[in-house]
Order: structure tokens, then sequence, then C-alpha cells
């Protein structure tokens, strides 16, 4: 009998990293897939990326609405709430022998307390990381110690996991699954790009996404329209802005990106959701990828584009050095843009060692996760 192993999805930019996972996952001839979507996938707001899921070839086999029309902390805190009776649900209905979840978001943190109760195995990904201007590091931590599979992107997270009192033998340094699709993912040149996002694009061109700093006191309105100030130092770049995530104080700044690419209708474009070809395509011909997202950190480094990381979003990630960071301020960026867009800038990030690994995480996990034995007892690992 096939091992059923549920993978939860709640972002789009989750969801493309897990897309090759769940792809060996489905043609594995001992595990049966079956997929959970919530959060932002089933948002009209966020462009309901739920149907790019499908269009991939996947059934979905729960949808859980989560999602109130609200950032606020409280917001947030009663869509978590929403998200746990629904996830109940779920899984009391799918009965997977396993639950798979990425990262650090209150979605992924719902559906993990629920599965701790109810019994089932979590296998993690992408823990021991620390980002230290979002409350998502708390978060990671909290689902590490809920899970029974951990598989990371660094050695130093797998110490860091260890140092938990996670047990060694569970812990596996996979390297970042998103770097699969540097192998296995085909790309659309610039024309093709362009054609597929119905806009005019052509080089050199600056890839945009800014997400709410969550803990510390950042504000992401502020923030952003520092951003948008440095920006507009570099009027030479066309610019492709994505929304940020359904954070407290996400909602604030799509009014503001939205009529910024209003005022300039042939420079800048605004879009809730690239899907993740067209996210790494543009990546990969990109002048620079400017805002506060982890992928600038984790995926960006492995294609030789430098990465302007802005504030305190990211603090504590390991990064190769075609990233640069700065203060959330219009001239701090401004002087990372510069320095980002220079030709001998470029030339180091050509040549940056990305610290993620190599891209071939998706089978590692696969095959763990073939031979786990659904064990749920832990036992504290002290370090010596």
């Amino acid at each position: 009998m096939k091992r059923k192993v549920a993978v939860f999805t709640g972002t789009r930019a989750e969801y493309g990293l897990l897309y090759w996972l769940m792809k060996d996952i489905q043609t594995s001839a001992r595990l049966e897939l079956q997929i959970i979507v919530s959060g932002m996938h089933l948002s009209p707001e966020f462009g309901e990326t739920w149907r790019l899921i499908e269009q991939d070839g996947f059934d979905i086999n729960a949808k859980v609405e989560m999602l109130l029309s609200s950032d606020t902390p409280v917001g947030v805190v009663k869509s978590m709430g929403l998200g746990t009776l629904g996830f109940a649900d779920a899984l009391d209905r799918l009965r997977p022998d396993v639950l798979v979840v990425l990262g650090d978001r209150f979605e992924a943190l719902a559906i993990v307390q629920a599965a701790l109760i109810m019994r089932i195995p979590v296998a993690h990904l992408h823990g021991g990381e620390i980002t230290e201007g979002a409350y998502d590091d708390a978060i990671r931590h909290a689902i590490s110690k809920m899970a029974h599979l951990h598989f990371v992107a660094a050695e130093p997270y797998r110490r860091r996991v260890i140092q938990m009192g996670e047990s060694p033998e569970r812990v596996f340094n996979v390297g970042a699954i998103g770097l699969d699709h540097l192998h296995r993912s085909p790309k659309m040149v610039l024309d093709e790009l362009a054609e597929s996002l119905r806009f005019a694009l052509r080089s050199p061109y600056l890839l945009v996404t800014y997400h709410p700093v969550t803990l510390l006191e950042e504000n992401p309105e502020q923030s952003f329209i520092a951003l948008l100030d440095a920006l507009d130092k570099f009027p030479e770049h066309q610019i492709i802005l994505t929304y940020p995530n359904a954070d407290n104080g996400g909602r604030a700044i799509i009014p503001l990106l939205e009529a910024y690419a209003q005022r300039q209708p042939g420079r800048v474009l605004a879009i809730p959701s690239l899907g993740f070809r067209r996210y790494l395509s543009a990546v990969s011909t990109a002048a620079a990828v400017v805002g506060n997202s982890s992928s600038g950190i984790i995926e960006v480094p492995a294609f030789g584009i430098p990465t302007v990381n802005i504030g305190a979003r990211q603090t504590g990630r390991l990064a190769a050095d075609s990233v640069l960071h700065c203060e959330a301020n219009c001239a701090a960026i401004e002087r990372a843009l510069h320095q980002a867009l220079s030709d001998e800038f470029a030339e180091i990030s050509k040549k940056a060692v990305n610290p993620y690994g190599q891209g071939n995480a998706a089978e590692a996990i696969v095959s763990v996760l073939e031979h786990f034995d659904g064990t749920l007892h832990k036992s504290f690992h002290d370090l010596s």
C-alpha cells in the first residue's frame, strides 16, 4: 500500500518551491500525493493562484478557506483560527501518513498544530533558519519542534535544528528545494516572457518584491515609498512589481504599488503573481532583484544575478556575495542599486557561490519519505 503524503501550500512562492517535490511524490511508486491548498491561493485579491496548481497537472484534494480580508494582527490571528478549524476537517478526511510543510508562515503554523493533535507526522522544510525582522522566525522554530522529519537548506541550519533538541538522525541537509528549478525547469527567453506578461518588456529591468516587516518597527508604507522613490532614480530601468504577502500591513502596500504602475504604464508592471516559471524566467534576465523576499537570498544567487536586500526582514540568513544589504531608506537603497548595477558587481555576482546547495533536494526528500516508518515518538536530543 502506498504511503499517503499530504503537501500543504498557502502562498504562490511556497508552491513554486514545492513544485518538483510534488511532481516526484506524484511519480513515486511508494507514495500517494495529496494536496491541501489554503491562504492566498484561494483569494481573488492575490490572484486565485490555486488555478495554476491545477494547470500544472495536480489534483487538489482539499481547499481550506481561511484568509480574512484584513491584514491587522487581529485579522491574521482570526485567519489562523479559521484555518485550524478547516484543516482539522481536511486532515480527518484525507488521513495522510505524513504532512509536508515548508517554511515559516502563519498558514503553516495553523495546519501543523492541527496535525500535532491529530497524531499526523510532519515533515518540515527550511527549518533552522533565522529571519530576525519577522515573526515568521518564531513560527519556523515552533514548527520544527512539532515536526518529526527535518529537511534543511544548509549545514549551519542542520546544526541549529539539532541544537533545538531534534534527533540528528531525523535532520537532513538537502539544500534549498527551490534550486531544483535550476536544472529541471525550462526558462522563458525575454520575448516569450514579455508576451506572457502582455507587457513590452526589454532589458534592463528590475524585479521587485517587498513584504511587510512584521516584528520590528519598520513601517511598511514608509519603507515601500522609500523603495519607490529610489527606483525613480533609475528611469532607464523597467520594473516588474509583484504583490506582497498577506502579512500585517501587506494590503496597505498594494494601492501604492498599483498607483505607481499606473503613473508609468510603459515602465512599470504591477502583477499579483508571476507564477514560478515566469518568476524564475524574470530572475534569469533581470539586471537585479530588489526587495526583502527570501527568494532574493536563497534562489536568486544561483542565477548569478545581484540582489538588493532591503531592511531587517531577512536578517540572520546565510547570504552569497551577490547579495547587498541596505537600510530601508531611499538614500541607502539608491546606493545599493548603483553598486548592484555596476559592471564590477555583475562579475562578482556571476562568480558567487550559493550556500544553499546544488538543486537536487526533491529526490533526496522523496527517498526519506519512502522509507519513513511514521514513528511519532521523539526524544529530546541533548548536546554533549
